[in-house]
């Protein structure tokens, strides 16, 4: 159904905003840096702009404890029905503890104060603990899930690499990576999760024929990447020290059994998957592009050892390599321990590449240096130049950790003891120079930013920079880097952090803490009146479409984007006799959402909650079924004729053609009945509109009435509904 009406949403536009929404792209942040290509960017946000992201109007909302060091990048998932009840945001943190929470994303208070869940993976009793550093002698924290898990929407599924300590009967420590996957409605595992992950190559690399995964050996910083029903894992070593080498393993979605394994030195050592946490990206047909770090290089067996390497592995029969490109100075990269996986790649999208060169990734390693390849060719190795890049940049800094970040027609890289450079890429080509560059310099080991804006507009890019004992959270204007708009330094710190921007809000993981960045609470709002919103009567039942007006509701104008419907647009929610209510439009002076479909018969309240302030208490009565169709201005239905045009005086119906109308608040269909004029019309359907949220539909064929207005009821249920013209030939 297309939209016929112009203008903001009101009453009418309910009826073309739902039509208009697609399943499943609801604003998420799903995988590592919001996307496959790992661009860091979230175009759909409309509150927070250079204009209010300051330190008068944004900071610091709240912290959410958890049980120890968060060094995953939280993940964001909308409009969540629950198992236990309500539909939730959620923000999902993983711990270096073998934990993973669930919890509300729009709010700390009440009922929402707690965890709506907690998965834990160790036993301690049963001596199941997380890995302690003390044991792989690296890092300064345990190693429990350090890697970003990755969600699955479309089966509500969040899966996660767990590694643990298991103390046998016999006192044998045991280590074990297990892949969970988990439902993000309840916590609970899915069918046939967990499952151990284990796996062996033919390579002489290990000093036999055989190479085996031997997880003592290993870290899983790497974030999950999910393409084409393939959930794909990475390993790198601890702290480079003793016989390791570059992992990456494939498990099915749904069974979770493993369907690919590819080590890049089979016949050597070294050249782990680390990347500063960065994730292995994917384009649409599903190839995987990986960064090793320093290791072995030999390209002449059949299996190639790749250390220092772009890779690109092809999905089919397993992975296997398709394509690579290795710096010409690889092994003095690699003896200098200045990895070129020190992040990750950003695969650019095809309008700034050229037309011999459409498909491009960019990164650059612990050398400083930007590479620019073609994905289609990534070029190889040759032992005098880098000739087989399209281009390198030099930048001033000390290495680079974690992929840059990618905004209309911009690069974004942050280099230790560097400045946050922008630099243009158009026509396969990036600016020699940057165009834009922030005033300070950055810590090492620089930062991984992202960027939020509303489509095209109000670009803010978000960073977190660690040093001496604390932290800082970063905003800056993405098109001038000189201009800081926030700052604010954090106590706790880790390393690597790379924060989340959804809703209005801004999710860092942090030492033993979820910190909530947003808009400051401000006045309050007032609800003034509460209607059905296709007749702006108030007749409303369970699941009707209402409209609140007020003043001050919400701090920016939005509509929702997708199904099912989110519960938080513009950090601003709605609540039913305390429900949070399913949202359509959001406005300083109007909010349509949707009466949750179990709110009782009887009065109810609704307040509006923006950006943590509560307007007053509205009520309005509920009544069992209410089918009030959806009326234009001067009293005429939204109707449509047979041919989905609109019904009007210079558009009428004829004869015998079949109307369609739409309604809301109906919660029977049996015993209909229609009459147009005064003369019955026969139905043709009679239930919910296809593709629609809190809309229903009923098409009449019409009686042969001679030409003029006529006024159109419906009755469902034994109730009618209110009247509205349309117009026959």
């Amino acid at each position: 159904m297309r939209c016929f009406l112009p203008g903001p949403p009101v009453c009418l536009a309910f009826a073309c905003l739902v039509f208009a929404l697609p399943a499943f792209a609801q604003v998420n942040v799903l995988t590592y840096r919001n996307d496959n290509a790992r661009t860091g960017q979230n175009p759909n946000e409309p509150l927070l702009t250079p204009a209010n992201v300051n330190s008068s109007q944004f900071g610091l909302r709240y912290l959410r404890p958890v049980d120890s060091m968060v060094r995953a990048q939280p993940l964001y998932m909308a409009a969540v029905p629950m198992a236990s009840g309500g539909t939730h945001d959620l923000i999902l943190v993983a711990t270096v503890h073998d934990s993973i929470y669930a919890f509300d994303a729009d709010d700390n208070a009440g009922a929402d104060a707690a965890p709506l869940w907690q998965a834990s993976f160790i036993n301690e009793a049963q001596g199941v603990i997380p890995v302690p550093r003390q044991d792989v002698n690296c890092g300064n924290t345990e190693l429990g899930i350090p890697g970003t898990p990755v969600i699955d929407p479309s089966t509500y599924t969040i899966y996660s690499v767990a590694y643990t300590r298991e103390t046998a009967a016999d006192g044998t420590l045991n280590y074990v990576y297990r892949l969970h996957a988990l439902d993000v409605r309840s916590g609970l595992e899915m069918p046939a999760s967990p499952v151990e992950i284990q796996a062996s190559v033919p390579g002489t690399g290990d000093g036999g024929t055989t190479v085996d995964f031997i997880p003592k050996r290993y870290k899983q910083l790497p974030a999950l990447l999910l393409v084409n029903n393939v959930v794909y894992v990475s390993f790198g070593s601890h702290c480079d020290q003793g016989l390791y080498h570059g992992w990456i393993m494939g498990y099915r979605a749904d069974t979770l059994e493993q369907v690919a394994v590819y080590n890049n030195t089979p016949n050597a050592s070294g050249a782990s998957f680390w990347g500063a946490g960065a994730g292995p990206a994917a384009d649409a047909a599903g190839n995987v592009f990986a960064v090793s770090a320093n290791g072995e290089f030999d390209q002449s067996n059949s299996t190639p050892d790749l250390g220092d390497s772009v890779v690109k592995l092809l999905p089919a029969n397993g992975l296997s390599v398709a394509d690579y490109f290795t710096p010409y100075n690889q092994q003095d990269l690699a003896s200098a321990d200045l990895d070129l996986g020190s992040s990750g790649a950003l695969l650019l999208p095809p309008a700034v590449g050229s037309a011999n060169h459409p498909n491009l990734l960019v990164l650059a390693g612990k050398e400083g240096l930007v590479y620019l390849l073609d994905r289609d060719a990534l070029g190889g190795y040759d032992a005098v130049s880098n000739a087989g890049a399209l281009q390198t940049l030099p930048l001033d800094g000390q290495g680079v950790f974690g992929p840059p970040a990618y905004f209309s027609g911009k690069v974004y890289f942050s280099a230790a003891f560097d400045q946050l450079k922008a630099f243009q890429i158009a026509n396969g080509q990036l600016s020699p120079s940057p165009v834009s560059a922030s005033s300070e310099t950055f810590a090492n080991p620089g930062s991984s930013p992202i960027v939020s804006s509303n489509g095209g507009s109000n670009a803010i890019l978000w960073t977190f920079e660690i040093g001496d004992g604390g932290g800082r959270l970063h905003a800056f204007d993405a098109l001038d880097l000189s201009n800081e708009l926030f700052s604010a330094e954090i106590g706790g710190y880790v390393e690597f952090a790379v924060p989340t921007e959804a809703d209005g809000k801004v999710f860092l993981g942090l030492y033993e803490y979820l910190g909530v960045y947003g808009m400051l609470p401000a006045n309050p709002g007032t609800v003034n009146a509460a209607v059905n919103a296709a007749s702006y009567n108030t007749s409303i039942a369970p699941g009707s479409l209402i409209s609140i007006f007020g003043s001050n509701l919400a701090r920016a104008t939005t509509s929702a984007v997708a199904i099912p419907l989110p519960v938080s647009l513009a950090d601003t929610s709605v609540f039913v006799n305390g429900v949070r209510a399913p949202l359509l439009y959001m406005s300083s002076g109007q909010v349509n959402a949707q009466v949750p479909m179990d709110t009782p018969v009887g009065p109810a309240s609704v307040t509006v909650v923006s950006s943590g302030a509560s307007t007053n208490v509205g009520t309005f009565e509920v009544v069992a079924s209410a089918p009030q169709i959806f009326i234009a201005p001067a009293g005429r239905l939204f109707a449509l004729n047979q041919d989905n045009s609109i019904n009007s005086p210079s558009n009428p119906a004829a004869p015998g053609s079949v109307l369609q109308i739409f309604l809301t608040g109906a919660t029977s269909f049996t015993n209909p009945s229609a009459t147009i004029g005064t003369a019955s019309a026969q139905f043709t359907y009679v239930g919910p509109a296809p593709g629609s949220i809190g809309v229903q539909q009923v098409n009449v064929r019409v009686p042969n009435l001679p030409p003029g207005d006529y006024p159109l009821q419906i009755t469902l249920g034994g109730v009618a509904s209110n009247t509205g013209l349309v117009s026959v030939d």
